[in-house]
């Protein structure tokens, strides 16, 4: 069973579109667990592998181009990872499918702390609100730990 826990917004964003310079902007997301797995979030049980945590919303129209996952302190011993996104509506796009690991490719290690760069190689522009998903592998989360997520890229409007 996949569970799709969301996880408890803790950084806020600002935007500037007045800049000379582009709208080129980062979003930061966190996750954080309790002692005994769980995410500061909506769910109250530890995520398990093949779970989906749902970071937050990435707008309509982001021209999508790097991102980093900082894990400050790391899961579980063997628990690993893929950073991608899924549409908020639930509908895939046929000229922009979402994709579980566009960022960081599935094996990412999410119990060492440090931190994981993007290795996807194709620059999009989401066609419609998405979420950020960190999809879990290797086993359950069974500890406190906190990771944070960056996404950048320019913010080109709604279509």
């Amino acid at each position: 069973m996949v569970m799709i826990v969301t996880s408890k917004p803790t950084i806020t964003h600002h935007f500037t579109y007045n800049a000379p310079y582009g709208n080129t902007t980062t979003l930061g997301y966190n996750v954080k667990t309790n002692a005994t797995g769980v995410v500061e979030g909506d769910s109250g049980t530890a995520p398990q592998a093949g779970d989906v945590i749902a970071l937050g919303r990435l707008p309509e129209g982001w021209c999508l181009a790097d991102a980093q996952v900082f894990v400050t302190t790391g899961m579980t011993a063997t628990v690993t990872g893929s950073l991608g996104f899924a549409y908020a509506d639930g509908v895939d796009d046929v000229d922009v499918p979402q994709d579980a690991a566009y960022f960081i490719k599935a094996g990412a290690d999410l119990a060492t702390a440090g931190r994981l760069r993007a290795n996807g190689s194709k620059i999009i522009v989401l066609p419609k609100d998405a979420y950020l998903t960190l999809t879990l592998a290797g086993a359950a989360n069974a500890k406190a730990s906190d990771i944070t997520v960056t996404v950048s890229g320019e913010l080109t409007g709604a279509n």
